[in-house]
C-alpha cells in the first residue's frame, strides 16, 4: 500500500490492481483463481512484496485478454492474499479473502502493472426493525431455495448462522448462483437496506425460475410414463392380433421392405427409401414422426419407376387415331407422325417439348388426349392456370406439416406409368409472387438434357422423366418467359374457316350434343343453312366452344319439345333445323356478319388485326376540321398504335407535294382519327398503311376502295415493314367478304399457311412502299366531286402547288 501525506483523507490509498474474469469477489469471503496475464502477475508480486492487499474488479467482457481500464468495473474489494502457489504452466494459482468494499477513484498505469487510488466504503453495523425484517424475509427465501434446490445445501445453510447483515448479505451473494452482473449489481450497492431488497428480489427470480424448472420436468416425465403406457398397451396389442391371426406393425414393415425390392427403384431412391425404414422401425407406431417417415415411403413407392405402357409405333393407325377425332390441323398431325417414325428407327429418343398455340376453342386440349390415344400413353392434364407457388411444381420440404409432392409427381402417380402424356394447360397463365415462380421451376421439367434427374422436393430423390412426353397449350406467347420458350416447339392452331367450323360441328359436334340430350339424327337433323346461321348469327370466336353450345342449346330445346308429346306422335317426331327455325328457337341474331363498307368512303379504310381469339377487320376512320394543327386519337388506343398514327402522319406529311397536298394543310386544320368499337383495347404498329391510306383519302378526297383490306408496318421513309398473326387476319377477311389483300413483301413465307380454298378467294398484293399501298387502295376512278359534308379544305386552290391534274388543298 501506498499511503498519502498531502491531506489526503485516510480512507483513500493506492494498491496494485488485478482485474479478474467471471466471479466478483465479496468482503468475508475467500476465492481461489488464477492468474497468467503479465499484468495481473506484476501486480501480485508487488501486493506480495508489501502487505499482500490487493484491489481485485471484474472485467465487463470475461472474453477480453488484455482490457484497458474503461473495461473494468471501479466497484471491486480490497482482498488479503491467503496462499499462493506457481503452477507448472506459468500461471498462478491465488486464496484471496475479502476485506471491505472499494471504489477505484483513478487507474494508473505503472511499469508493466496496474495500481488503482481506492476509496474505503465504510459498512457499519445496522440494526433496525425494517432491517431485521428484510433479514428475516431473506432468510425464509433462502430456506425455500435450499429445499428446491439442494446442489449447494451446506454452504447456504451455514450463511444463515452469520448474524451481522452486512455480511450475511455479501456471503449469500457470493454463494448463489446468479449471473455475474447481478452479483456486480449487489457489490455496488452500499446502503444495507437497498442490498438486502434487491438480494430479495434475485432470490425470488430464482425461485420462480425454479418451480418452472420442477413443472416441465414433471411435464416429460409424464409424457415418458404416457410413452411407456402405449408401449406396453402396442405390446399387448400385438399379442391379441397375433392370437387373432391379424397382422401386427413387423409384419406391414416386412411387406414394405418387400415393395420396396420390387419397386425397381434407382439405387438413390432404393437406399434412401431403407434408410426411412429403418427410422420407421425405431419409432413408437402412435407418435407423430413415424405417420410422416410411413407417408413419405408411401409416396416413393406410388410413384412408377418401372411401369410403362407399350407404346403403340404404327403409324398408319396414329394416322386414323387423329383423323377420326379432329378436321383439319395438318401441320400438328404431320408432326405427330414424324415423332411415331423417330420412335421406331430410335429406341429410347429425346422427346422435343411441344406447345400447342392458339385462341380458346380451337381444339388444343383434347388434341392432346388424342395423341396419348394414337400413341398408347396414359394421359394426365395439369393445369397451370393461376399457379402461382413453386411448390406446386416441385412440391414442399418434408419439414413443413402436410407437406406433399409437387403437381408433376402426383400427375405421375395418377399416370401409374413412366412414359405417360402430361398435358400441361394454360402454360401462358401461370403467376409469380413471393413464394417464388412456377414457370422457372418447369425450366428443369421441360429440358429434355435434364429432366432425367429431376428432384422434387418432398421426395429428394432423382426422377427420370425423360420418358414423358410433355404437351404445353397456351393461348398467347408474349406471357411465356423466354426461358422457357426456348424448351418448347411451338406449333401454331389458328382460328377455322367457316367450311372447316360447318365439317367439324357435321363430324364431331352435333353427333356429341345429340347423344348427350338423348336424341337422334332420326328426330333432329341440322340443315346446312341451319349450320351457317350459327356460326355466322349467334357466334363469333375463332374456335367452335360456343358453336357447339349453341348446338347444346338447340338440341335441348328440341328435346323438351319431343318430351311433351304422346307415344303415337313420338314415333312420326322428326325436326329439321333451318336458318328461320334457328332465329325463332334462339331468339334474335346476336351478331351481325361482318361484311365491307357498302360502297366507297372518302377518309375511311379497312384494316385487319389479330386477337387472342383469333383475326378480326377493324376501319379507321379520319376527320377534318378548321382549327390550329391539333391531332386527336380515339378508340382506346395503346402507345405503339398511337406512335404509329403519328409516324403515318408525317410520312404524309413528307409526301404531300407528291400526292397534290398543301404541305401547310396541318397547320390551318385538326385532324381527328379514331378507330371504332372505343372500348376493346388496341395496339401495335400494323395498323401503319392502313392510317396512311385513310389519311391521304381524306386530304385528297379520293375515296377507299370498299373490298380492299390490309395491314403492315409503315415507316416515316414509307417503307412498309413485315407483321405478323397473317393466317388468322386472312381468316378474318375470307369471314368478311374481303377481295382485295394487301401485305408487306416479306410476309409471303406466311402465305403458305392459310388454307388454299381460303387464299384461293384472294387477290393479294405484296408491296414494298405506301405509294403501291395507295395505287392499289385509293380508287382513282371516282370523280373528286365536292361534298357538302366536307370540310372547306378543298373549296380552295393553293396556285402556288397546282401540278397537273391534281389539286393542291390548303
Amino acid at each position: 500500500m501506498q499511503e498519502f501525506h498531502d491531506g489526503t483523507p485516510d480512507d483513500v490509498a493506492r494498491y496494485p490492481m488485478v482485474p479478474i474474469r467471471d466471479v466478483v469477489v465479496f468482503p468475508y469471503t475467500a476465492v481461489r483463481f488464477k492468474i497468467g496475464r503479465q499484468l495481473s502477475v506484476v501486480a501480485l508480486q508487488k501486493a506480495l512484496a508489501s502487505d499482500r492487499i490487493i484491489f481485485l474488479a471484474t472485467q465487463h467482457d470475461a472474453t477480453l485478454e488484455d482490457p484497458n481500464p474503461e473495461q473494468v468495473y471501479r466497484t471491486g474489494t480490497l482482498a488479503r492474499i491467503s496462499q499462493h502457489l506457481y503452477l507448472a504452466d506459468g500461471n498462478i494459482k491465488v486464496q484471496v479473502e475479502g476485506i471491505e468494499r472499494a471504489k477505484a477513484i483513478r487507474i494508473d498505469e505503472e511499469e508493466n502493472y496496474w495500481q488503482a487510488v481506492i476509496r474505503r466504503t465504510s459498512q457499519p453495523i445496522e440494526r433496525s426493525p425494517r432491517i431485521n425484517a428484510l433479514v428475516g424475509r431473506l432468510t425464509s427465501l433462502i430456506d425455500q431455495y435450499v429445499r428446491q434446490n439442494p446442489e449447494n445445501v451446506d454452504s447456504l445453510h451455514s450463511d444463515l448462522q452469520i448474524e451481522d447483515p452486512s455480511r450475511l448479505v455479501d456471503t449469500i451473494t457470493s454463494h448463489l448462483k446468479i449471473s455475474v452482473e447481478d452479483k456486480q449489481g449487489i457489490l455496488e450497492i452500499a446502503p444495507l437496506h437497498e442490498r438486502l431488497v434487491r438480494l430479495i428480489e434475485i432470490v425470488e427470480i430464482e425461485l420462480d425460475k425454479l418451480q418452472l424448472d420442477r413443472s416441465i420436468q414433471g411435464r416429460v416425465k409424464k409424457q415418458m410414463e404416457k410413452a411407456q403406457k402405449e408401449y406396453y398397451l402396442n405390446e399387448k396389442i400385438k399379442a391379441i392380433n397375433k392370437e387373432l391371426g391379424r397382422r401386427d406393425e413387423k409384419a406391414e414393415l416386412e411387406e414394405l421392405r418387400k415393395k420396396i425390392e420390387a419397386s425397381g427403384m434407382s439405387p438413390d431412391a432404393h437406399n434412401k427409401a431403407l434408410s426411412e425404414l429403418r427410422r420407421l422401425e425405431q419409432m413408437p407406431p402412435m407418435s407423430a414422426e413415424s405417420a410422416v417417415s410411413r407417408n413419405y415411403l408411401d409416396w416413393l413407392l406410388a410413384v412408377p419407376w418401372k411401369e410403362a405402357s407399350e407404346e403403340v409405333r404404327d403409324i398408319k393407325h396414329a394416322e386414323e387415331v387423329l383423323e377420326a377425332d379432329h378436321y383439319g390441323l395438318e401441320k400438328i398431325k404431320e408432326r405427330i407422325l414424324e415423332f411415331l417414325a423417330i420412335r421406331q428407327l430410335v429406341q429410347n429418343p429425346k422427346g422435343s417439348i411441344l406447345c400447342f398455340v392458339g385462341p380458346p376453342g380451337v381444339g388444343k386440349t383434347s388434341l392432346g388426349r388424342s395423341i396419348a390415344r394414337a400413341t398408347g400413353r396414359k394421359f394426365v392434364r395439369l393445369s397451370l392456370g393461376g399457379v402461382r407457388d413453386e411448390a406446386e411444381i416441385r412440391g414442399h420440404r418434408r419439414t413443413y406439416i402436410g407437406a406433399l409432392p409437387g403437381q408433376i409427381i402426383q400427375m405421375m402417380k395418377k399416370a401409374g406409368t413412366v412414359n405417360p402424356l402430361i398435358l400441361l394447360d394454360e402454360v401462358d397463365k401461370l403467376g409469380m409472387d413471393f413464394r417464388g415462380d412456377p414457370a422457372a421451376a418447369l425450366l428443369e421439367v421441360l429440358d429434355p438434357e435434364q429432366n432425367n434427374t429431376f428432384q422434387d422436393h418432398y421426395l429428394d430423390v432423382e426422377y427420370d422423366l425423360s420418358k414423358v412426353m410433355f404437351i404445353a397449350t397456351a393461348n398467347v406467347l408474349h406471357t411465356i418467359p423466354a426461358a422457357l420458350q426456348d424448351r418448347l416447339e411451338i406449333i401454331r392452331l389458328s382460328g377455322y374457316t367457316e367450311q372447316e367450323k360447318t365439317e367439324i360441328a357435321k363430324r364431331y359436334l352435333i353427333p356429341k350434343q345429340l347423344e348427350a340430350n338423348g336424341l337422334t339424327l332420326e328426330k333432329l337433323e341440322f340443315g346446312s343453312e341451319s349450320i351457317a346461321t350459327l356460326i355466322q348469327h349467334y357466334t363469333r370466336e375463332a374456335g367452335v366452344r360456343n358453336l357447339e353450345r349453341e348446338i347444346s342449346s338447340l338440341c335441348r330445346k328440341i328435346a323438351r319439345k319431343y318430351v311433351v308429346l304422346d307415344d303415337k306422335e313420338k314415333e312420326k317426331f322428326k325436326e329439321t333445323l333451318a336458318g328461320e327455325s334457328v332465329k325463332e328457337l334462339l331468339g334474335p341474331i346476336r351478331f351481325r356478319a361482318q361484311s365491307a363498307n357498302e360502297h366507297n368512303e372518302v377518309g375511311v379504310a379497312t384494316g385487319l388485326a389479330w386477337t387472342e381469339v383469333g383475326g378480326d377487320v377493324l376501319q379507321i376512320e379520319t376527320s377534318l376540321m378548321p382549327g390550329r394543327g391539333q391531332l386527336t386519337l380515339t378508340g382506346k388506343l395503346g402507345e405503339v398504335m398511337q406512335e404509329s398514327m403519328r409516324t403515318a402522319i408525317s410520312c404524309v406529311r413528307a409526301r404531300a407535294n407528291k400526292l397534290g397536298i398543301s404541305p401547310s394543310f396541318y397547320k390551318r386544320y385538326d385532324i381527328h382519327i379514331h378507330v371504332p368499337e372505343g372500348a376493346i383495347p388496341k395496339d401495335g404498329p400494323s395498323a401503319g398503311i392502313t392510317i396512311a391510306t385513310a389519311l391521304v383519302s381524306l386530304l385528297t378526297n379520293n375515296p377507299v376502295r370498299k373490298d380492299v383490306a390490309m395491314t403492315g408496318e409503315i415507316t416515316l421513309r414509307g417503307k412498309v415493314l413485315p407483321i405478323g398473326g397473317v393466317k388468322e387476319k386472312l381468316l378474318a377477311a375470307h369471314r368478311v367478304g374481303m377481295k382485295t389483300i394487301i401485305l408487306p413483301r416479306d410476309n409471303e413465307k406466311d402465305l403458305i399457311e392459310v388454307p388454299k380454298d381460303v387464299l384461293s378467294t384472294f387477290q393479294v398484293n405484296l408491296v414494298d412502299k405506301v405509294d403501291e399501298v395507295l395505287n392499289i387502295a385509293l380508287d382513282e376512278s371516282v370523280s373528286k366531286e365536292i361534298s357538302g359534308d366536307m370540310p372547306p379544305i378543298w373549296e380552295q386552290q393553293d396556285v402556288s402547288n397546282t401540278t397537273g391534274s391534281n389539286t393542291s388543298l390548303d
